[in-house]
């Protein structure tokens, strides 16, 4: 059964250097951050749809090249139902997923479910319920247990 759901892909990556990040990724895209928090940016790419999420972390975390920069990959839903409706589709066919309804994260309320691949990769799909709610702190990457941003069973805000 295939299900046609208004999305974007979500990228969230680790940066040792927020300013020097966004300053990259708003010449390589075009376009400047919708959101901008301490220790955080987030970027609404209109061509590829992409969410790209940039989250300050230590420089021993982060590391140089690929390895360290992905803090988790996953689809931004335009539509609060489409989260129900694509974790009922994902749980019919044999998946297990980690719901957070209602929860706060990157500076947003959100309704979300986490999935893993095979190999532990968190994708999160998620639909934002309030892109900006009054007194919202996150917790820095450094303050979580995995280094993830909201990764299931963590406080983050």
């Amino acid at each position: 059964m295939s299900v046609e759901i208004d999305s974007r892909v979500q990228l969230a990556l680790n940066v040792a250097d927020l300013q020097a990040s966004i300053d990259f990724y708003s010449q390589l895209f075009n376009t400047t951050p919708h959101k901008l928090r301490p220790g955080y940016a987030n970027f609404e790419i209109a061509n590829p749809p992409l969410k790209l999420v940039l989250m300050e972390t230590t420089e021993e975390v982060r590391g140089t090249g690929p390895q360290g920069a992905l803090n988790h990959l996953g689809v931004e839903l335009m539509d609060i139902d489409a989260v129900t409706t694509h974790g009922e589709r994902l749980r019919e066919v044999g998946f297990t997923l980690d719901d957070e309804m209602g929860t706060t994260c990157c500076f947003a309320l959100q309704d979300k479910f986490w999935a893993h691949d095979p190999a532990g990769t968190p994708w999160e799909f998620y639909a934002i319920k309030d892109d900006n709610p009054a007194g919202l702190q996150m917790m820095s990457l450094a303050q979580t247990a995995s280094g993830a941003c909201c990764a299931p069973g963590e406080a983050c805000s």
